[in-house]
């Protein structure tokens, strides 16, 4: 075991969660991790065990918060719901009424919607950028604002890993006068009182756990490339999971993929869509509001991930997967994964710093399994 002593809570009834989150420790499967999960609004788990090293030195704490990559998208999108259900962004609108530039190039008839559903043709930057552009707002979103799509705009998703954070980010300070992450920080992060930061400060980074990479022969993808699944992946080119333990990147708002937090607090903000939107006991959203998450988008094989999949706005749509219909879920490579299920009014989340090479793994997919056998979903 990396370290026998698994912290935190799971309610009697849940016991065997924490025994499967206590396997992933002692199968060396996980580092350090933290699991959450909530229902009808209340926290029934929140375990956290192992280390935030790879050397094994530094425990991992109750606060201690990692780089979750993609499950920042689900952060993303709340903040999206929330600016649309105050009646400030019609999804349905071209993201031109927002933002007249990006009109360039044929997109003019992209609509919002399109960037939420990973289906704007603007999976990458066709210009070649460095890992530090990412960190210069202006300078990258322009770039997608001047260029031509990849493919026709709403005929088919093209998974945006690192580009649907700067679309979405852009309409909302375009309609807002604010960055994304201090929408998210002042509109939602801070009313609830949750650890989870687009945009880190200085003074948070003792707290942060390192991503330990993945063996370097592990790829999300199978097989040779396409062109398009190699300018997602390799411009800009050298951004390893390393780039997360440096300032620039934890300082930086990239809204699709730097966002820091732990299982607790993406849990327990998530729960807004799982409860009708209410967290906390705050209403942060209308319930209808929440439930256009599961509007169908567009369905098929995703251009750069290349399996099926049918996104929401904002989230994948429960195809078949999940035991209830009306549920969304995202994960982050490397293995973090958050599942909101509004028929059973649950979140699932978890988040680890020892990364697989693949978006989610069995490990999450464990303890979902015995969340639901506790529930009776299975």
């Amino acid at each position: 075991m990396v370290d026998g002593s698994v912290q935190g809570f799971a309610r009697n009834r849940f016991a065997p969660v924490r025994a499967a989150f206590e396997d992933n420790l002692t199968t060396a499967a996980d580092q350090g991790a933290s699991f959450c999960a909530t229902v009808d609004g209340a926290t029934v788990v929140d375990l956290w065990a192992g280390y935030a090293d790879e050397s094994g030195t530094r425990p991992w704490r109750r606060d201690t918060i990692v780089n979750v990559y993609s499950v920042t998208k689900t952060m993303t999108a709340l903040t999206a719901l929330l600016v649309a259900d105050r009646g400030e962004l019609d999804f349905d609108a071209p993201v031109a009424r927002y933002w007249p530039e990006f009109a360039a190039n044929g997109k003019d008839r992209v609509k919002v919607s399109h960037l939420m559903s990973h289906s704007a043709g603007l999976s990458g930057w066709r210009e070649t950028i460095t890992v530090e552009d990412l960190y210069n707002w202006e300078k990258v979103t322009a770039l997608l604002a001047a260029q031509a799509p990849f493919w026709e705009p709403g005929t088919a998703s093209g998974y945006h890993a690192l580009t649907q954070g700067y679309l979405v980010g852009e309409v909302v300070r375009r309609i807002t006068g604010r960055s994304l992450g201090t929408v998210f920080r002042e509109e939602i992060a801070e009313p609830l009182g949750a650890d989870f930061h687009i945009g880190l400060a200085a003074s948070e980074d003792a707290r942060v756990a390192d991503l330990i990479p993945p063996p370097s022969t592990d790829t999300p993808f199978r097989g040779a490339m396409t062109e398009l699944q190699v300018n997602c992946s390799n411009n800009p080119a050298q951004l390893d999971p390393l780039a997360t333990r440096t300032r620039g990147w934890r300082g930086a708002e990239i809204p699709a993929c730097n966002g820091t937090g732990n299982a607790r607090s993406i849990a327990e903000i998530l729960a807004v869509l799982a409860n009708g939107g209410v967290a906390n006991g705050k209403r942060l959203m209308s319930e209808a509001g929440c439930r256009r998450a599961l509007e169908p988008q567009i369905q098929g094989q995703d251009l750069i991930l290349d399996r099926p999949i049918r996104f929401g706005l904002g989230f994948e749509v429960n195809a078949g997967l999940m035991p209830n219909p009306n549920t969304v879920y995202w994960g982050g490579l490397g293995g973090s994964l958050v599942i909101i299920d509004m028929d059973a009014r649950t979140t699932l989340a978890y988040a680890p710093n020892k990364m697989s090479g693949t978006m989610g793994d069995m490990r999450a997919f464990g303890l979902a399994m015995a969340m639901w056998e506790v529930t009776g979903a299975l």
